[in-house]
């Protein structure tokens, strides 16, 4: 790369960066606006809602096109990074998954463009001024900046270039060839698209070329892709997304971390396995605002793990313990999970949030009970002596951030403020706190970083997202959950039996697939299936992300044992033996939330009535 287009790709991602950091400003400031205008001055902002929604399809859209641009689009798989550079299988198998990401993400930008185009021709308008299209054009841009980039990481010689060229001139002459679309090169493309995905090919691509497939053997539009992810990423709860990540980013950048292990381990410190409990709380806390345990294990590993192993814990179960920790927060609001799995299977947000407190619950004392069981079993482990004005010395410094969840429950219950409003508000709280009263984040170097760092989770949770309802779309038209439905009737009578089968399937669900994925794809098919046998949708839900946290510490391929394997440099072998036990013991938690209704409903239950 020469010094021309070093500058010119330098200006391009200031540019880029800063749409995003705007973006990510009036997602914050709108809500935060619209409160104080209605409490205080009696009125509202026109058209305030409306603009914020629209806001989180932009967001989506370049987050993923940064995330493109380092390439950390999300993948289902590792791909070639266990393989050796520059062998002719790491060469060719990053080449395939590049071509074909770059081809699938053209043809949905060509989609994209189609739907534009139709908004066009018979526009529609968001409010008074501001027709439709304006909102979708950054779709076709955003895809053909990812289908460019794609291309540009996986393809390094002109050959390969000229090459892939041709291979997608190919699909594409193909594509637009509907006798085709009848034959067995449907199949192909589904055998290219598994290839891809065991490369490393991102979700959204597996997922987009999927829907690709299945409408183009259809002979229905593709627009019809572009048109749901539209429809997802534009409805009225999913800004929450985007701000509740935020506010995580702000908390784990800062020095929230550390004072909060201060925190736990002042209170909890001086009985055995005291600092166990703090790891577990602490992860707990941070996973249910960052709404990914990767970023808990990647983030305060460093962290905890030697504190662990410094009080006189055993390495193996430092491993396990911090790896199985960093998924427990899943079930407790405002995690993202639950709001995505709330907007897809159509139940109140707030009756998920509070479905899931004594389940998560329950998961957080069969954790901290076996890290009392280490402590009581070793002679080694170092108990000091609890010290009240330390511990309220530690509280005292970390107030303002232990206060934050009961602000955000405040805001959701409390009636003062909806549910994204409440959202921006806390990502407002948590930036004050952290850039102002404790001064941890720096104006020019850390924020900047906070705002990259949270627009690029966020494309890549909501590329993957809107892309799947296209797929999720096309199962519903071919009556795929019906006819599941009906075959599971047929062969199923017992209820206990499948709530049994379910559980099998989900772990091995959340094993193999991105939990986001897994969303958008599985629970369209199982919400008919829990209604036919008579299980309450916010049990279903829980039963659903429980399942779906354990997947992540199951082998060969749970998510979290290739995270943790690659943040503590330890053979994934060694992190398969280490969280055995934590696995089998959340399974019992697991097993109760599912045939113990009551952990699941009672909340909702007592606050409904």
């Amino acid at each position: 790369m020469n010094s021309w287009t070093k500058t010119i790709d330098r200006i391009a991602e200031r540019l880029e960066s800063g749409f995003s950091y705007l973006i990510l400003f009036f997602l914050v400031v709108l809500p935060v606006l619209d409160v104080f205008v209605r409490n205080v001055l009696r009125t509202s902002l026109p058209g305030a809602v409306l603009i914020v929604q629209h806001l989180t399809l932009w967001i989506g859209i370049a987050g993923a096109a940064l995330a493109a641009r380092y390439d950390r689009l999300l993948s289902f798989t590792l791909g070639t990074q266990f393989l050796r550079k520059g062998t002719p299988l790491e060469t060719g198998t990053r080449f395939l998954s590049s071509v074909l990401g770059s081809a699938v993400s053209l043809a949905l930008a060509k989609a994209s463009m189609d739907l534009v185009r139709s908004e066009m021709q018979y526009p529609t308008q968001i409010m008074s001024g501001i027709p439709t299209w304006v909102a979708e054009i950054i779709m076709p841009v955003g895809f053909l900046v990812i289908a460019v980039r794609l291309f540009l990481h996986g393809t390094t010689s002109w050959r390969e270039r000229v090459l892939g060229l041709f291979i997608i001139g190919v699909l594409g002459g193909i594509a637009f060839w509907p006798a085709l679309a009848g034959s067995g090169i449907v199949y192909l493309g589904f055998v290219l698209l598994l290839i891809a995905i065991i490369s490393g090919t991102p979700v959204f691509v597996a997922l987009g070329g999927a829907a690709l497939l299945l409408f183009w053997r259809a002979q229905v539009p593709t627009a019809s892709i572009p048109s749901e992810m539209y429809r997802i990423v534009t409805s009225p709860i999913l800004p929450t997304i985007p701000l509740f990540t935020l506010t995580g980013y702000f908390l784990s950048e800062g020095g929230a971390s550390r004072r909060l292990v201060a925190v736990f381990r002042s209170w909890f410190g001086w009985m055995p396995g005291g600092v166990a409990i703090a790891t577990v709380l602490v992860c707990a806390f941070f996973t249910a605002f960052t709404g990914g345990s990767g970023v808990t294990i990647l983030a305060f590993g460093a962290l905890l793990m030697p504190l662990l192993i410094r009080v006189g814990y055993e390495k193996k179960f430092s491993l396990g313990l911090v790896t199985a920790s960093g998924s427990l927060g899943l079930l407790f609001p405002p995690s993202l999970p639950i709001i995505l799995y709330a907007v897809i299977a159509h139940v109140p947000v707030t009756d998920m949030f509070l479905g899931g407190i004594i389940p998560g619950i329950l998961l957080l004392i069969l954790l901290a009970l076996w890290g009392l069981l280490n402590a009581a079993k070793s002679e080694e482990v170092e108990n000091p002596p609890f010290h009240f004005r330390n511990a309220v010395s530690a509280l005292w410094d970390a107030k303002w951030e232990v206060l934050l969840p009961f602000l955000i429950l405040f805001g959701i219950f409390g009636g003062f403020a909806s549910l994204v409003e409440t959202a921006a508000v806390a990502a407002l709280y948590a930036f004050l706190i952290e850039a102002f009263v404790y001064r941890d984040l720096g104006f020019r170097k850390d924020i900047p970083r906070v705002l990259k760092e949270c627009a690029i989770l966020v494309g890549g949770v909501l590329i993957i997202l809107g892309v799947a309802m296209g797929f999720t779309s096309y199962l519903v038209d071919a009556r795929i959950p019906m006819k599941t439905l009906a075959w599971v009737q047929t062969h199923i009578d017992s209820k206990i039996v499948f709530l049994l089968l379910l559980n099998i399937f989900l772990i091995i669900t959340g094993a193999i697939m991105e939990i986001f994925s897994a969303l958008v794809v599985v629970v369209p098919l199982i919400t008919p299936l829990g209604m036919a046998f008579g299980i309450d949708p916010v049990h279903l839900g829980i039963i659903f992300l429980a399942n779906l946290e354990l997947g992540f510490l199951t082998p060969p391929i749970g998510m979290n044992l290739f995270l943790s394997s690659y943040r503590f440099d330890k053979p994934l072998t060694q992190v398969y033996r280490s969280t055995v036990m934590p696995l089998l013991i959340l399974l019992i938690g697991v097993l109760g939330i599912t045939y113990i209704p009551w952990l699941t409903e009672f909340l909702p239950g007592l606050i409904n009535l």
